[in-house]
């Protein structure tokens, strides 16, 4: 997965750029972070909604303010902090980074298990980028629908004080009937979207049908990107 790919699709795209020039050399210490250190790059936004591996009803809509950390030996990795909202005093929940499927596809098995795929997220409308213009939204979503997420929540239970618990690992929406229609609808109307319509949009842009993988039976269950069984492959848009 290339940065340039991703900002260039995008564009303006509704990316915050918190400091207008990102670091020109890597930052390993030293007596002052250069151009405001490893938070002052651009970023951008997008919301989706979370489920615990070990608990698939157990569900959250979750916001991911995301950055590249780039040169590495796979591609740029992209990482991204989690809150529960988008307010000045949102918690801080996790963290989720982003490979591409290539990168992917090189991990042993006993890794994999941790990372979740984003093909039904963004085919099925659970993925929206609230800044963006629906050209750049589409643009984001045709880059994050083919990589592969690994996220923990460290604050388990938003509604406590303080983190307490054990750090949940999450894991994607993959079929229909899965999501918690009230989580959903909460979520659709915070942000004006009809999520019925953006996945209407997006399989007629994509021409694919919405994948089907049924949830995780266990926690070392290896995620699959379009179908339980057989080749792992899209379906094309039935006409």
């Amino acid at each position: 997965m290339d940065r340039r790919e991703l900002f260039s699709a995008l564009g303006a795209l509704g990316a915050v750029p918190v400091c207008a020039a990102a670091s020109e050399a890597a930052d390993h210490g030293g007596d002052k972070p250069a151009h405001g250190g490893p938070m002052s790059n651009p970023h951008f936004h997008f919301c989706g909604i979370h489920m615990a591996k070990n608990n698939p009803k157990l569900q959250f809509v979750t916001q991911h303010y995301c950055a590249a950390h780039t040169g590495g030996s796979e591609g740029d990795v992209f990482q991204c902090t989690l809150f529960d909202g988008t307010g000045k005093n949102a918690k801080l929940i996790g963290v989720e980074y982003l490979i591409s499927d290539e990168a992917y596809r090189k991990l042993s098995d006993t890794e994999k298990k941790y990372w979740h795929a984003h093909t039904y997220e963004v085919l099925g409308g659970g993925l929206i980028a609230p800044a963006m213009k629906p050209d750049e939204e589409m643009a984001f979503m045709k880059v994050v629908i083919k990589t592969w997420g690994k996220a923990w929540h460290t604050w388990p239970d938003p509604k406590s004080a303080v983190p307490t618990g054990e750090p949940l690992l999450i894991w994607s929406l993959m079929g229909d009937g899965q999501v918690d229609e009230k989580v959903l609808a909460a979520r659709d109307k915070e942000f004006k979207v009809d999520t019925a319509k953006v996945r209407d949009a997006r399989v007629k842009e994509f021409g694919l049908e919405v994948p089907s993988v049924s949830p995780p039976k266990d926690v070392n269950t290896i995620g699959r990107m379009w179908t339980d069984t057989g080749d792992d492959k899209p379906t094309p848009k039935k006409k």
